[in-house]
């Protein structure tokens, strides 16, 4: 394991057992949802399944095929902000 996979994996787990992991998920999720990433999303499952099929594509196919378009669609100052956050924690409970 790699020091950068060590370094996540820790830093993983103490945001977990502080409960600001699911803090941080609920805020993502108030975000995505005001900056209307949900509904944008929604949309293009629509218009995917739309072109592909019902019956021709799995769940597996579709996470893989919105995938980096929901990435992409994040704003900056969302991930910016969640950045911030995780820094902070950081800082707030350094050993």
């Amino acid at each position: 394991m790699s020091r950068e996979s060590r370094m996540r994996a820790t830093i993983n787990q103490r945001l977990t057992e502080k409960g600001e992991r699911e803090r941080l998920k609920e805020l993502l999720r108030v975000k995505l949802t005001e900056c209307g990433w949900k509904d944008q999303m929604k949309a293009h499952c629509k218009e995917v399944i739309k072109d592909k099929g019902l019956e021709h594509i799995t769940v597996e196919d579709l996470v893989v095929e919105i995938t980096p378009k929901g990435r992409a669609l994040v704003p900056d100052s969302v991930k910016k902000e969640l950045l911030q956050r995780i820094r902070a924690f950081l800082a707030q409970h350094a050993t």
